[in-house]
């Protein structure tokens, strides 16, 4: 009978065992592939409007570390999330790169975007991109530092309904540019400021010292998008 026992409890070990291994094959498919993707996006350099008018038209994008494209499963869920609140908005994309975001904005109703980069290549795919999507007459572009364009928005007296941060990473532009925000006036009273980020911890400990309200967090990987409104304090 000990040894029937035995016997049953060897089994359930090697069951045990090969779950596990298989468990660990079917994470490092998954890794595999999401690598996979994501190497393809990159290489291709090719983006698509998601909804709207402009649906569907491709976007040329560049991939470099000043540069780096929002993965569309991530601009997914961002305008899932916000789709509400875009109609007859003033966008402004501050770190715009090919300008996928501030023309998806404009693409589902926005009244109008601004678009900032400093980033000469960038800036003529930006213009690229808004002659494909026949939305150039409803986009501005600056291709100047941050900080100078935000103090001349002030200068200006222009005000945004949706802000949009996607500095490079490994950078504090974020914060930064979220201080200059706030202390030049720049977001509406009931406006939503949103940063992308792949230093989740290291954005909200310098955000919480600021007054501004942390409405929501999203993780998609490695990529974090913080959701702010001015805080009633």
């Amino acid at each position: 009978m000990i040894y029937n026992i035995f016997a049953i409890l060897q089994r359930i070990n090697n069951v045990t065992v090969t779950l596990k291994k298989y468990y660990i094959s079917i994470k490092t498919i998954d890794i595999l592939l999401e690598i996979y993707k994501i190497g393809i996006y990159h290489t291709r350099g090719i983006m698509r409007v998601i909804s709207g008018i402009a649906r569907g038209t491709k976007l040329n994008s560049i991939e470099s570390l000043s540069t780096r494209p929002t993965l569309d499963r991530v601009k997914e869920a961002l305008f899932n999330i916000i789709q509400n609140k875009i109609e007859d908005t003033i966008v402004l994309d501050l770190f715009s790169g090919s300008g996928a975001i501030a023309i998806e904005f404009l693409s589902r109703g926005a009244r109008q975007a601004y678009l900032c980069e400093n980033n000469h290549t960038a800036t003529k795919m930006i213009y690229a991109n808004l002659d494909k999507t026949r939305l150039k007459d409803k986009a501005i572009v600056i291709a100047k530092d941050y900080r100078k364009t935000l103090e001349n928005f002030k200068q200006e007296n222009i005000q945004f309904d949706i802000i949009y941060l996607d500095p490079p990473y490994q950078t504090n532009f974020a914060v930064d540019a979220t201080k200059k925000i706030l202390s030049l006036d720049l977001l509406k009273e009931k406006g939503t400021l949103i940063i992308e980020t792949d230093d989740e911890k290291r954005e909200l400990l310098e955000l919480e010292k600021l007054n501004i309200k942390i409405d929501d967090i999203r993780k998609y990987g490695r990529v974090s998008l913080i959701f702010l409104t001015i805080s009633s304090k």
